[in-house]
């Protein structure tokens, strides 16, 4: 195992790449693996109204979810042919569900950094897991303990770099600056009225997070922090 890992690390010794980002019209999300976490996400994402491919090499399970999700296949993943075939290489987001069996989490998150999938979020089952798969260049790795799947589901469908929902209807959103808000004072951009959010925090690149106050000024590339009604921040932070 030892030496499996250290040659999974050698495949992936150029630097990390950065996820990429994805137009919005591109509404497909494959989803590999159909246990407990990645059937929650796929669920939550076809509620959305987007289309799924799950993937999973136990039957019953494909079976089981194959009148619930867009498409529903047996396939092994580890195998770099079998996601060929699938055109897995060619979806801009996929979702690794698999967690327990870490040989094959590494092997699929390998074979599908190595086609060039630009998004890509990986469950981890430890924290070793998750700094194994960072260091492989997995670009989004999922602790299930800290991030469920209604969660993620938001991050995934979204320009949403972070989400959380503190109750039922109001969340915290970490979100690239849509052009709405760039290049007048916040408190000129009327953001609060017609869009119901309130940005509370700024990063500049190459700078740490600040309060925005009325006289911020943001501008393009800047991350900013948002809260209000989820359904507003989600509306707001899909601008782009």
């Amino acid at each position: 195992m030892a030496s499996y890992l250290h040659a999974l690390r050698r495949r992936r010794h150029r630097k990390r790449p950065a996820a990429r980002h994805v137009p919005l019209g591109d509404q497909r999300v494959a989803v590999i693996g159909l246990g407990r976490f990645g059937y929650s996400l796929a669920g939550e994402l076809m509620r959305r109204g987007w289309e799924v491919l799950g993937i999973d090499t136990d039957a019953a399970l494909v079976q089981k979810y194959s009148e619930t999700l867009t498409h529903a296949v047996v396939a092994d993943c580890t195998d770099p042919e079998a996601l060929a075939q699938l055109g897995v290489g060619e979806f801009t987001r996929v979702v690794v569900g698999i967690g327990t069996d870490i040989e094959s989490s590494l092997l699929i998150n390998s074979n599908l950094l190595e086609v060039g999938v630009p998004n890509i979020w990986s469950k981890a089952i430890s924290r070793q897991h998750g700094q194994i798969l960072r260091r492989l260049g997995v670009h989004h790795v999922v602790l299930p303990e800290y991030d469920m799947g209604e969660r993620v589901a938001h991050l995934v469908t979204g320009q949403m770099l972070d989400f959380i929902e503190f109750d039922s209807d109001y969340a915290l959103a970490k979100t690239i600056a849509p052009s709405v808000v760039r290049g007048i004072p916040l408190g000129e951009s009327r953001i609060r009225s017609n869009y119901g959010v309130t940005v509370v925090g700024i990063k500049r690149m190459g700078e740490d997070f600040t309060h925005a106050t009325a006289e911020t000024v943001v501008e393009k590339g800047d991350v900013i922090i948002v809260t209000g009604r989820t359904a507003a921040v989600e509306t707001f932070s899909a601008l782009g």
